[in-house]
């Protein structure tokens, strides 16, 4: 496996990614143009485009909501065990002080990159795209899908 980094840290998962959503895409393209193409049965052609945007549409949402709703209540739950670690303190304030994206960034920052980083997105307010591109040793996370 490579050694990750900024980037080459966004996952795919190929059947979703690379088969099922080109294969919407495809069936709405050929859906659209029967549409234009075939006026004796463009009714029926509109309806079979409207039913797999809506299956497109689902599918999209559907995985990215529940898998990333709670992917992101872990990394919270990450964020407030490894503070709590390295600090010996709850992180109740300091959570309330960042927002998600810079939480999720500050995963990546091994334990003496994670303490200054954090500094900086608490005091200077930088973004989580600017925490991961501050890592100078960069800590992967292979399970996030």
């Amino acid at each position: 496996m490579k050694t990750q980094n900024y980037q080459n840290h966004r996952k795919f998962y190929p059947p979703h990614h690379f088969i099922y959503l080109p294969l919407l895409l495809v069936l709405e393209g050929y859906g659209i143009y029967k549409i234009y193409n075939d006026s004796v049965h463009q009714l029926t052609w509109i309806l079979f485009s409207v039913i797999i945007f809506l299956l497109l549409y689902l599918a999209i949402m559907l995985r990215q909501h529940y898998a990333l709703g709670l992917q992101n209540r872990l990394v919270r739950l990450e964020f407030k065990q490894r503070y709590f670690e390295i600090f010996n303190k709850r992180s109740d304030e300091v959570c309330e002080k960042l927002n998600f994206g810079q939480i999720a960034a500050l995963r990546f920052a091994y334990d003496d990159e994670f303490k200054e980083l954090l500094y900086k997105a608490l005091n200077e307010n930088i973004s989580g795209d600017e925490i991961k591109k501050s890592i100078k040793n960069w800590r992967p996370d292979h399970q996030r899908i």
